[in-house]
């Protein structure tokens, strides 16, 4: 009798083809899973309604308020400041004292940020509103290490005043804090804390921010 082999049975395909088509299957599901997911972050990126993260009313607020006093112009001056005590009834070379003092100083202008107030920021989607302080003088101080009394004359029946140097500081101080008014020492400091606060309040995740 002959021998004789069956044919597989078409049928039926082999378990090898079974396995490929549940690759192919599972494949195909991922790509589909990943292009949505693609397409949902695309969406939500450029459809201008995703949320602020840590970027809300209270953290805003908390932020700009931890810079406290934000420094942003420095004017520095120097010149020549007298004072003189004299006596009307008598001649100067007699009783007078005169001072000349060579004054170094620096005024520091800014804005005190720790009186923003919650009602100051609004925030709608990822536009912000914030009503700054004024901005003023902050500091008004004479370098010690270059100030110096450049000369002092005192009449011949007087003694130097020891208080007279102390006013002739006082004046300096004063007279450095209105030239740097005069210069527009607040006007600077307040759009150099717009710029620094703008470039906070972007990486905050703000598109847009308006001062008032």
């Amino acid at each position: 009798m002959a021998n004789s082999t069956e044919p597989p049975d078409s049928k039926h395909p082999a378990p090898h083809m079974v396995w490929l088509f549940v690759a192919l299957a599972a494949l195909t599901l991922l790509v589909s899973l990943a292009t949505g997911i693609g397409l949902w972050r695309w969406r939500e990126l450029f459809s201008g309604s995703r949320s602020i993260i840590h970027a809300d009313q209270p953290t805003v607020v908390r932020q700009i308020q931890q810079l406290q006093r934000l420094e942003t112009v420095r004017y520095s001056m120097e010149k020549i400041i007298s004072g003189e005590r004299d006596n009307p009834y008598l001649p100067k070379f007699l009783v007078s004292d005169r001072l000349l003092l060579v004054v170094h100083g620096e005024v520091i202008a800014g804005v005190d940020l720790t009186k923003i107030a919650p009602s100051d920021v609004s925030i709608h989607g990822r536009s912000v509103t914030i009503r700054l302080p004024q901005s003023e003088i902050l500091v008004v101080r004479l370098d010690n290490s270059k100030t110096r009394v450049y000369s002092r004359d005192t009449g011949l029946f007087s003694t130097p005043d020891p208080n007279l140097e102390s006013e002739v500081r006082e004046e300096a101080e004063r007279q450095l804090q209105q030239a740097a008014l005069q210069d527009g020492a607040l006007e600077s400091a307040g759009e150099n804390a717009r710029t620094a606060l703008a470039v906070i309040l972007k990486g905050l995740g703000f598109d847009k921010i308006d001062f008032s």
